[in-house]
């Protein structure tokens, strides 16, 4: 009996298969292959479902994007990725009421407390460079994995946490407010909020302040994504003074927003302002730390992502900074720059902290395809003498920063850890993913948050790759650089924050 349909029958059929198409693409690709069509007219329609398809898959991404809360993140690759995992303000605020956190009240302190002298209370820690000296930590997490103390929701962005006093602080998106928060370290409770109206959005990062809040002597200093940059009372949340970076300094906002940790020198604070526009305009800008007045403002160039750090190199105290072009030594009594050396990154995205490999050694890294420099610093008359003395493309550093153990930089070169000889620039070895994520060090070993959210744990060794062990923390891109103060580990990224026992 033959089973092909009739003259008669076949538009029918066709018509059919178009409708089933529309609906299902896949079903409709089987069915034309089963049917009694020429090979010819199956490859145009096989074509014809292939360019269709792409249309549904298209149209079907938007209507959950649309009606269900999709959302495409953009998570270290070229490609954005659907997601689920955004910030859940319902929850977070229902968290918020189950810890009993009430924000418009002022703790007092509690004096039978035993708190520990603040220790991390800058961007990745003391020295801004990634390493935590203040006891030993577990690092047998094989055998006894960290315990985990609490986790709960946070608002978005990408800032880190400083701990002093026994509570934990960050800056975070709540809504169309940016939120600087207080937690209580042991216990995650909400201790206070300063809230005002400020919100800063871009599509690839999305949204939420991007600076890690700094210490100093009971106060916070907090930079927000829009260049609202306050001092407040860290016990309590009150506002000391503020100022609005951008308007006051004729600078315009970076891309990606301003992202440098406010910087305490002797009796300044230091912060980035952004892109100058006009004649006037500086992007360092220092302030009197206790009055808020300003003191001076220095530099031309447009700003960099990472934050200042204060060193010694060649004998003389400067501050290490990256404009948009340059990596510069620049003073701390007037933020004259003291040298520069050219470094461009493609988008201008020098995000990746400088390593101090020495006395007179510095090392760079960036993304993008730019690789990492050895440079060294020698007197030259009044000023400096600078020296490219390696240079290779075995790390490229994009949204982390390297950490320096025994004469090797460990860091990602992009998201696979890298060992390199931090004199030589030779590298020693590369393994081992960890997605665009964080690096700390502590106890000889590398603390790693994963651009996925897992802790990993790696000893650091410069002849080979040994991890110890990997374990969930939590969920969603995370691109946040993780706190350590009195061996808990705090973690958090745009959707949800942790505490982990290290000790």
């Amino acid at each position: 009996m033959n089973s092909e349909p009739s003259a008669a029958e076949r538009p029918a059929a066709e018509r059919r298969l178009r409708l089933i198409t529309l609906a299902f693409p896949l079903a409709g690709l089987w069915l034309l292959w089963r049917g009694a069509a020429t090979p010819g007219r199956k490859l145009l329609g096989t074509l014809g479902i292939a360019l269709f398809s792409l249309v549904y898959v298209a149209a079907i991404l938007f209507l959950l994007h649309k009606f269900a809360g999709l959302r495409f993140e953009m998570q270290g690759r070229p490609i954005p990725i659907p997601t689920w995992q955004v910030t859940d303000y319902a929850r977070l605020e229902e968290a918020r009421a189950a810890t009993g956190a009430s924000p418009a009240a002022t703790p007092a302190p509690d004096s039978s407390k035993r708190v520990a002298p603040a220790y991390w209370t800058d961007f990745r820690g003391p020295l801004r460079d990634g390493h935590y000296t203040e006891q030993p930590i577990n690092v047998a997490w094989a055998k006894s994995p960290p315990k985990l103390l609490w986790k709960q929701p946070v608002g978005a962005g990408y800032a880190s946490f400083v701990v002093a006093e026994g509570l934990a602080f960050t800056i975070e998106q709540r809504r169309a407010q940016e939120a600087v928060t207080a937690y209580e370290v042991g216990t995650g409770r909400e201790v206070w909020a300063h809230s005002y109206a400020a919100r800063f959005e871009e599509w690839m990062g999305g949204e939420g302040p991007r600076a890690t809040p700094t210490w100093h002597e009971g106060r916070l200093y907090s930079l927000g994504g829009t260049g609202q940059f306050r001092c407040l009372e860290a016990v309590s949340g009150k506002l000391l003074w503020q100022h609005d970076l951008l308007f006051e300094n004729g600078c315009s906002n970076l891309f990606f927003a301003l992202s440098a940790a406010p910087l305490i020198v002797d009796d300044k604070v230091l912060v980035l302002a952004g892109e100058p526009q006009g004649r006037d305009a500086r992007m360092l800008i220092a302030y009197d730390k206790v009055t808020g007045a300003p003191a001076w403002k220095a530099l031309e160039d447009k700003a960099g992502y990472a934050s200042p750090m204060l060193v010694s190199l060649a004998g003389e105290r400067q501050l290490l900074l990256h404009s948009a072009g340059h990596l510069l030594g620049v003073s701390p009594v007037d933020g004259r720059a003291l040298w520069r050396f050219p470094w461009r990154v493609e988008f201008d995205n020098a995000i990746a902290q400088p390593v101090v490999t020495g006395t007179n050694r510095v090392g760079i890294s960036a993304g993008y395809g730019t690789g990492a420099v050895g440079l060294e610093l020698s007197r030259s008359g009044s000023g400096f003498a600078v020296r490219e003395v390696w240079r290779n493309k075995f790390l490229k550093n994009k949204f982390t920063s390297s950490v320096l153990h025994n004469g090797h930089i460990y860091g990602l070169d992009e998201d696979i850890l890298v060992c390199l000889d931090a004199a030589t620039g030779e590298r020693r070895w590369k393994d081992g993913r960890y997605g665009y994520g964080q690096v700390l060090l502590a106890s000889g070993h590398l603390v790693i948050l994963c651009g996925n959210g897992d802790l990993a744990l790696v000893q650091a060794l410069p002849d080979r790759h040994e991890e110890i062990a990997r374990i969930p923390a939590i969920k969603g891109k995370t691109w946040n650089h993780p706190a350590l103060a009195g061996g808990k580990l705090l973690v958090r990224n745009a959707i949800e924050m942790a505490c982990f026992d290290l000790r």
